[in-house]
């Protein structure tokens, strides 16, 4: 199944290219999640569905344009509700039918090997144009017919979790992105630009708009776990109230991801100390761990972050190759918070899986 891509719309159902091809052709809202369990179980599928419909809301009232694919946008149609009911009821609908339509036999599942989803919703102007503006008796109805539903679905294969091998290594590269509380599919196409600063061993880029404060990663949410009181020695002999996980706020400009959303719900429970703050570069001696977070790989450790000395500008004026930075190092295993958050995190995913014999 490892080479097996499927896409599904409208009840047809075709070989799929790789996933950031496939959103490069559309304009619209998406998320991305997996199964786990062999395939049993969607993660988290119930908050994806809610944070989609976030995503389309806030593109429609403000930049309809990264929603419909047509050039035209209809301003008309701004803040008109879009009920989560409604996004949820035509998500699931078209998921349904595409595992009816898509039958992987057993014998061609490699072990431990995941099924990866991306839901795109798009705008269509066409469809929209056909509707009865004068007919405000039923909006719900409306919305879900000028929106189309694309599935995109492969296999995925989880990377062991708190392993060293495994830590990732980030690099501070670009600004932060235009309308971030939304997950968009022209994002991918934006930042197609930033990748040419990206080494063979960086696993992910970050964005920030001074060059201190770090935002997010361009496909993951960025966490630190810092001291509060500064100390020669990096030792965990004292209480969990001695550290503080800071990420950035959504007011900043960043994604509300759901993973981000389930790592603040655990600090809660577990008397962890957050704070929503973007983490400052400048204040790096006092960082004890790092992690990212995403809908696939859920939560991995950071082993080191670099920054372009001179910042941001020295990346306008300066080839790749040229470019001199400054680094952070971690640990390479996964630090006691972040293994605690963790698996508090993959506890909630169990709990909270959605089955797929429930579509």
């Amino acid at each position: 199944m490892s080479n097996c891509r499927f896409l599904y719309h409208n009840g047809v159902v075709l070989e799929a290219p790789p996933v950031t091809t496939f959103l490069e052709s559309l304009t619209g809202a998406y998320t991305t999640t997996r199964t786990i369990n062999n395939g049993t179980s969607f993660l988290f599928w119930e908050r994806h569905m809610k944070r989609l419909s976030s995503s389309i809301r806030i593109l429609l009232n403000s930049k309809p344009e990264l929603l419909f694919s047509s050039g035209s946008s209809p301003r008309f149609w701004m803040n008109q509700p879009v009920p989560h009911s409604s996004i949820y009821d035509l998500v699931n609908g078209s998921m349904s039918e595409a595992l009816k339509s898509v039958v992987v036999k057993e014998s061609d599942r490699i072990y431990g090997e995941e099924l990866a989803v991306t839901v795109l919703v798009t705008g269509n102007v066409e469809k929209l144009n056909r509707l009865d503006d004068g007919n405000k008796c039923d909006e719900e109805r409306k919305v879900l017919d000028f929106l189309d539903v694309w599935l995109h679905l492969g296999a995925y294969s989880p990377f062991p979790l708190g392993v060293r091998e495994n830590a990732a290594s980030l690099a501070l590269v670009g600004r932060g992105r235009d309308v971030a509380a939304a997950k968009y599919s022209d994002w991918v196409r934006l930042r197609k630009p930033l990748e040419k600063f990206r080494s063979p061993s960086t696993t992910e880029l970050l964005l920030s708009n001074d060059g201190d404060h770090l935002l997010e990663g361009c496909i993951t949410n960025f966490f630190v776990v810092c001291r509060r009181v500064k100390s020669s020695e990096n030792l965990y002999g004292g209480s969990l109230s001695e550290f503080e996980v800071q990420t950035a706020p959504i007011t900043d400009g960043v994604l509300a991801g759901v993973i981000r959303d389930l790592v603040i719900e655990v600090c809660l429970s577990k008397g962890i100390p957050y704070r929503e703050r973007a983490p400052s570069w400048s204040e790096r001696e006092l960082w004890e761990e790092a992690f990212i977070t995403s809908s696939l790989r859920i939560l991995q450790h950071v082993g080191t972050i670099k920054v372009p000395i001179g910042s941001l500008e020295a990346l306008a004026c300066n080839k790749p190759e040229e470019i001199q930075w400054k680094e952070k190092r971690f640990k390479e295993r996964p630090g006691m918070i972040t293994e605690l958050i963790q698996k508090a995190v993959m506890e909630r995913g169990i709990e909270q899986g959605f089955p797929l014999k429930a579509f």
